[in-house]
């Protein structure tokens, strides 16, 4: 199965895709990246950005099975949680454009899954992102990285359910 995992974000949205075999199989890393905006452009262009730059993404390989979104997101204040929405609705409108199915993790229950602990700084899910997947170096930007661990996160269920 080909997981695209999404770190949403009006600044940059995170992107990572691995492929996902049977249990005890490896996961493989097959791309990564940050689709940054300019927060000189008014929003909608922005948005606009991000669609256009996951399209590119998901048209560029094999088209992914599934993608893994943060289901729940914190911000500052209330105008950054609705920009994060935003951002996150259009990258919900690409998974749906491309026939995806989509999982929706919580921050706790991904870095759990990466990392074993919920609460783990972004240095620590780069770490083990890198590990996991065999990579020469920790993914950046932190919002790549951030992204593999989602897509690596729904791997994990799929191939070893719970109870």
């Amino acid at each position: 199965m080909r997981i695209l995992g999404i770190d949403p974000g009006s600044g940059a949205t995170g992107y990572g895709i691995i492929d996902a075999g049977e249990p005890g199989s490896e996961l493989r890393l097959v791309t990564y990246g940050a689709i940054p905006t300019n927060p000189k452009k008014p929003f909608h262009e922005r948005l606009l950005t991000i669609h256009r730059g996951l399209n590119e993404v998901v048209a560029g390989v094999a088209k992914p099975d599934a993608m893994a979104i943060e289901g729940v997101f914190h911000a500052a204040n209330v105008q950054s949680a609705l920009r994060l929405g935003h951002a996150r609705g259009v990258a919900l409108l690409v998974a749906a454009e491309h026939g995806m199915t989509l999982h929706e993790y919580a921050p706790l229950e991904i870095k759990g899954a990466v990392v074993g602990y919920g609460r783990a700084d972004k240095s620590q899910v780069q770490a083990m992102v890198r590990l996991i997947l065999r990579m020469p170096s920790p993914p950046t930007p932190d919002h790549a990285a951030d992204a593999l661990a989602a897509a690596i996160c729904h791997a994990n269920r799929l191939r070893f359910p719970a109870g």
